[in-house]
């Protein structure tokens, strides 16, 4: 059996790619959101807010059997304040650091202790974004935070190959995706994000890529050992 532990898994990608696992009877699947909308014999919901790090550390990765392969995705994020640092609400900037990287450090943590020893494929994948390999103005935490969950990954790379645990690890961009975080970008004005009308015609234009296809090409990551390769990736480096 292989087994996936999926953040925000509710809606958007993370609804998605838990949809498109359950697909297979091989899969089962352990989802972690505020709320749940999948109902099915292999889905095991936890109800929890990813923000609160006192949910997050007392979150009950359970003893697992006849295991061929376990995979943590942190895909769960937000985009947080879009504007500019010196007029971003506190508590946000928190949250967002919490959410986005934080959270995912503390499952990553817990799931090597307890896994580590497990004789199985072992895989970590952090949705991350190509907002944390450039700077974009009024994404300030995002950006951040999403730089942080790729030098994490790096750093657990080079862990895992020091101490020979064989746990595979990638920090994977998922590129321009049609969700709630789209909206929010686009409800921003031109004083706190000076590149807005661009994702506006990203709209306008069909640009945004559906969750479902999204999910698709997440997938082929999991599943193709030859794109395993490097830690920081993107599907942009799918050639088909």
């Amino acid at each position: 059996m292989n087994y996936f532990f999926i953040t925000g898994s509710s809606k958007g990608l993370g609804k998605a790619l838990t949809e498109l696992l359950l697909e297979n009877e091989n899969n089962t699947v352990y989802g972690m959101a505020r709320s749940s909308s999948i109902s099915h014999k292999r889905y095991f919901h936890t109800v929890i807010d990813l923000s609160k790090l006192d949910n997050v550390v007392s979150y009950p990765f359970p003893t697992l059997e006849n295991v061929e392969k376990i995979v943590l995705i942190n895909n769960a994020g937000m985009v947080g304040d879009v504007n500019r640092i010196g007029q971003l609400d506190n508590q946000k900037i928190i949250d967002c650091y919490n959410l986005n990287l934080i959270t995912p450090a503390v499952l990553i943590n817990n799931f090597i202790s307890l896994y580590t020893n497990y004789s199985c494929n072992k895989l970590v994948l952090n949705i991350s974004s190509g907002a944390g390999r450039a700077p974009i103005d009024g994404w300030n935490v995002y950006c951040s935070t999403k730089a942080g969950i790729d030098m994490f990954s790096q750093v657990l790379k080079e862990e895992a190959q020091i101490d020979g645990t064989g746990i595979k690890i990638l920090s994977l961009a998922p590129g321009i995706i049609d969700t709630d975080m789209q909206v929010q970008i686009r409800e921003a004005n031109k004083n706190e994000f000076s590149n807005i009308e661009n994702f506006i015609e990203y709209k306008k234009n069909g640009d945004l890529s559906n969750p479902k296809t999204t999910a698709k090409q997440v997938l082929r990551f999991i599943e193709e050992e030859e794109l395993l390769t490097n830690v920081i990736c993107s599907v942009r480096d799918l050639t088909e």
